[in-house]
């Protein structure tokens, strides 16, 4: 038996998927979506309210995590660089969480935001989670995997970005 292409399900000329499988396929990634920009979002509000993780030192501090991490690490040097000024790693990853949390969830510039929510991931897992044996109990990695499709599909739907690419589409 051959296989091809059914032309019976296909959309028109805009995309638009007209049976369940192509309606599956455009919706398939909102909940990644929604999980990820959610999770982001509370992790970087639960850093910047925490005024002991916004410390160079003490219990819980980010400063601490990072000495406690840092001879383990696969990139001893990230971890150097976060100590120079703990407190405003911290920001800046409590920030960065909230922005690409931000823009992953309303879709606003999504293949960037979920890019960051990438190298957020990335640097987490090469740093803090990098000792965790074995490696699939760190959920640093797992979280990196998670972006990549929203890097490589950006979001077409339930989006500002489709929203605005809605409207040039219009306008011509």
């Amino acid at each position: 038996m051959a296989h091809g292409y059914r032309t019976d399900t296909y959309g028109t000329i805009g995309g638009e998927g007209q049976g369940r499988k192509d309606t599956a396929t455009r919706y398939a990634l909102v909940p990644l979506r929604i999980f990820l920009g959610v999770t982001f979002i509370y992790a970087g509000l639960d850093k910047l309210t925490d005024s002991a993780f916004m410390s160079a030192t003490g219990p819980g501090s980010v400063g601490e995590l990072m000495r406690s991490v840092r001879d383990s690490s696969a990139v001893p040097a990230l971890v150097d660089l976060s100590l120079k000024n703990p407190e405003g790693f911290g920001y800046a990853i409590g920030l960065g969480e909230v922005a690409v949390g931000l823009g992953t969830l309303v879709g606003l510039l999504a293949r960037v935001a979920a890019l960051g929510g990438a190298l957020i991931s990335l640097s987490l897992w090469l740093t803090v989670s990098w000792q965790t044996e074995p490696y699939y109990y760190g959920n640093d990695l797992a979280y990196l995997m998670a972006w990549l499709p929203l890097v490589l599909a950006g979001a077409s739907v339930f989006s500002l970005d489709a929203a605005l690419a809605d409207r040039r589409r219009r306008m011509r």
